[in-house]
């Protein structure tokens, strides 16, 4: 094939793009992506700060527990996690559960489990020299906890928290699963929408959610970075 052919080729797939709605549907899509991740990072911070402390504590039984869920959450596949959650759940219980509520519950067991562990990590990072040095000015074990210890925790935990995010936006590809019609699905509807008209549509649809994906963690990921130069200065 000729250089010529081949540029026509590939400006016929990505025409596709420009027919009717098609990439207004691909960004709709896309936010229904982000919408699901941003929604289960919420629950996550909240939840995953609290499993954090207890996985601090002292009580053995305690630590048990929750490193058993960490495991647990680590170990099995999201797709399982949101199978066992979209169709177990919902014959067993005999429940509505929609695939976008199924894929935030998944979400958020798993983030929270994630940022558990990052939470307690952080806490753990802080210098016990902290905690005697708040003694010795009086405060109490609250007002250490809260005025030395959550802000240095915070510090640590906001560059860590936006590599959980990033992770969680990239694995929301597999809600389409559970019937969810996020960008991945509406790129598959688009495609095989124009199959017979455009064969090599498919080229096009999936390098633009390529590059959707790519520019929602990589903005993500300079927030990072700018975060970490602020805390250094």
């Amino acid at each position: 094939m000729h250089s010529s052919e081949t540029i026509n080729a590939i400006l016929d797939a990505f025409s596709v793009l420009g027919m009717g709605t098609n990439f207004l549907r691909l960004l709709g899509g896309l936010w229904v992506t982000v919408w699901i991740a941003l929604v289960s990072v919420a629950f996550s911070i909240i939840l995953g700060f609290g499993l954090g402390m207890l996985m601090t504590r002292k009580n053995k039984f305690l630590k048990a527990i929750c490193k058993i869920y960490l495991e647990i959450m680590r170990i099995m596949p999201q797709m399982v996690l949101l199978f066992v959650a979209y169709y177990g759940l919902t014959r067993m219980f005999n429940i509505s559960l929609s695939g976008e509520a199924a894929s935030i519950l998944v979400f958020t067991l798993w983030g929270t489990a994630e940022m558990g562990d990052l939470v307690r990590g952080s806490l753990e990072s802080v210098p016990q020299h902290q905690y005697d040095s708040g003694r010795a000015l009086g405060l109490t074990e609250r007002q250490i906890f809260f005025y030395i210890v959550i802000p240095q925790t915070l510090r640590s935990l906001i560059p860590l928290s936006m590599n959980l995010i990033t992770r969680m936006i990239k694995t929301t590809s597999l809600v389409v699963f559970v019937g969810v019609i996020e960008v991945v699905k509406i790129g598959q509807q688009i495609i095989e929408g124009n199959r017979l008209t455009k064969p090599t549509a498919s080229i096009a649809v999936y390098f633009v959610i390529f590059m959707m994906y790519f520019l929602v963690c990589w903005i993500l990921s300079l927030l990072a970075r700018y975060i970490e130069k602020k805390q250094k200065k």
